[in-house]
């Protein structure tokens, strides 16, 4: 018997992550407008900015995902700061758009066969997100849904990880002992947070640019 009844997930770039590189997303956003295709170079810059300032201390203390329009604002308003408006007028919004849409996201090759054998084993699945807007679209159209019993959004709580009701509330969707369950995430930094409430945490490293995620580790645990 596992010493587990449930198991928690970080969604993005643990189940789930944009499809397409960066500069892709900005060329299909700039088509979208109707614009002249977009320099590569150009484009490949300012994408850089983006990962560049979006990771510092100073993005990431603005709060983006502790409500919706608090994560539009901060994302449209780092889009614009990197250039994409000198790449054409109305670009910042249109990728704001592109990346919060059901149809921008990915399941990894091996999410939902994971889910399911979880499911089979008898074990709960939940995710604890710190995301500012609603991921249910996307995992539902990517077919994980259907194995989540409880979805939890640092939006919906006005918190994120690594505060700790936002993985209480989670176990009490799920109707869990947080000593009985274990957290999978790739971020240090908040998914060990889960800790604190009496979790095991399994930390993934980063992923590979394509092929399975290695959440077949899990199963090895549980």
């Amino acid at each position: 018997m596992s010493e587990f009844d449930a198991v928690l997930f970080d969604a993005g770039d643990t189940l789930i992550r944009l499809a397409g590189s960066g500069e892709t997303l900005l060329h299909r956003a700039a088509a979208t407008l109707g614009a002249d295709p977009l320099d590569p170079g150009e484009v490949a810059d300012v994408w850089k900015r983006v990962l560049d300032r979006s990771s510092t201390a100073e993005e990431m203390a603005k709060g983006r995902d502790l409500s919706t329009d608090r994560h539009h604002a901060v994302w449209t308003a780092l889009y614009t700061a990197a250039g994409c408006e000198q790449l054409a007028p109305g670009l910042s919004e249109e990728l704001y758009a592109l990346t919060v849409a059901a149809e921008s996201w990915e399941a990894f090759p091996d999410t939902v066969p994971t889910l399911r054998t979880l499911r089979e084993r008898g074990i709960r699945i939940g995710i604890v997100s710190d995301t500012g807007f609603d991921l249910r679209p996307a995992l539902e159209r990517l077919g994980v849904m259907a194995y989540v019993d409880a979805v939890v959004m640092s939006f919906q709580h006005g918190m994120c990880k690594p505060a700790i009701p936002v993985f209480l509330a989670a176990s009490e969707q799920l109707d869990v002992d947080p000593a009985r369950t274990l957290f999978v995430g790739d971020n240090p930094l908040t998914d060990s947070g889960a800790i604190a409430v009496g979790m095991h945490v399994f930390l993934l490293p980063r992923p590979a640019p394509s092929g399975p995620r290695g959440l077949g580790h899990v199963l090895s645990l549980v």
